[in-house]
């Protein structure tokens, strides 16, 4: 069916409510929780999420991430091998050198959290949480009229950049070990019927990593690993999001897209999640000018910042749209999210109603938008 308008989505996490926000902090922590309560809970909380994420006039909705402490260290509960409630580290944000008062006066250089260990063989172990999440988010989309729904899910390359590798021999044995036991989670998902979202924010850039070999093409061998992944789910049913950082700093250091669309346009995920809306990065829709997006892509495009508390106006998110619509094909473009409101569930920086004002900006810019393309 040909498109007629521009759809809109999200990046992935929104807003917890607080005491949902305090049990998946204690379960992160590893301390006693009542299980069944939490299960109830996040049930809940799906139903409520999908509601309102239909209310506001998105059209392609997901659980919200209500199950998950962070996007990226849930698999902790997922998978054999690591610690299960992990060892002290410090967050020392990119540029932090380069502007350290800044950093300094935020606090954000010393945030100290915790973060699970590496120790054994990776295996999927995660198999009842999977099916949780795959059933709360068909249950809530009962009696729901979307476009569509995707359920998040880490890259290996992404887990393996904030996991700290103590077993594996080397960072490749470590990446590929990953990605074979992921594939589980991301094959069960696409058989449940959702759209699939890989979280990549390992792709925009090589960094220091232990165990890499020197020379060692990085940002190929984590699409080589993502794609050995994903390797039995058709492209379409797939996006991969990339992610420079979800964080208020300077950006300065962050790697140009065009440096990376060369090898993500070998990446079997059809629809690319990329940033569109933050100052850093909301001139790139003018790289595929000179670098034409493949016939069988798609672009989400972010068209809200999640680490602000403006709320875009609905003609500047149309004006985004219409500028990516006029290089790629407005069939092409879809509305979203630059990352997600809570990339771990006590870490938004957007207070929880300025996010929904924003989602709502946003539906109402790709209105416009629609209005003048088609």
């Amino acid at each position: 069916m040909a498109a007629t308008r521009i759809l809109t989505t999200h990046t992935g996490s929104l807003p917890r409510p607080p005491d949902l926000i305090s049990v998946l902090q204690a379960q992160a922590r590893g301390d006693d929780i009542d299980a069944a309560l939490l299960e109830r809970r996040i049930a809940e909380e799906v139903v409520a999420i999908v509601r309102r994420q239909v209310a506001c006039g998105i059209d392609i909705v997901n659980d919200g991430e209500m199950s998950k402490y962070s996007y990226n260290t849930y698999v902790k509960d997922r998978l054999t091998g690591f610690t299960r409630t992990g060892t002290p580290r410090y967050i020392v944000t990119a540029g932090s050198e380069d502007y350290p008062e800044f950093f300094e006066r935020g606090g954000r250089a010393r945030a100290a959290f915790l973060v699970p260990v590496c120790e054994g063989p990776i295996a999927y172990d995660g198999h009842a949480a999977l099916e949780r999440d795959c059933a709360n988010l068909r249950n809530a989309l009962a009696g729901m009229d979307v476009a569509g729904a995707f359920l998040s899910a880490a890259s290996p390359g992404v887990i393996a950049r904030f996991i700290e590798n103590r077993y594996y021999p080397s960072h490749e044995a470590y990446l590929f070990a990953l990605a074979d036991a992921m594939k589980t989670e991301y094959d069960a998902i696409y058989q449940a019927g959702f759209l699939l979202q890989i979280d990549c924010p390992d792709m925009t850039g090589k960094r220091d990593i232990p165990g890499l070999a020197p020379g060692t093409d990085y940002l190929r061998l984590h699409v080589d690993a993502l794609n050995r992944a994903v390797r039995d789910i058709p492209p379409e049913a797939m996006r991969l999001h990339l992610c420079w950082g979800n964080y208020e700093g300077p950006h300065h250091r962050d790697t140009p897209l065009r440096n990376l669309l060369e090898p993500l346009f070998t990446a079997r995920p059809a629809a690319l999640v990329i940033e569109g809306a933050n100052p850093r990065h909301g001139h790139e829709w003018t790289v595929f000018r000179d670098i034409p997006l493949p016939a069988e892509r798609t672009i989400v495009t972010g068209v809200l910042d999640t680490t602000t508390n403006f709320i875009e106006h609905p003609d500047y998110v149309a004006l985004r749209l219409e500028q990516l619509a006029s290089v790629i094909g407005r069939e092409r473009v879809t509305a979203g999210t630059d990352c997600g409101f809570a990339t771990s569930a006590a870490s938004s920086l957007v207070d929880p109603a300025i996010a929904w004002g924003k989602l709502a900006a946003m539906v109402e810019g790709a209105r416009i938008a629609s209005d003048r393309l088609w």
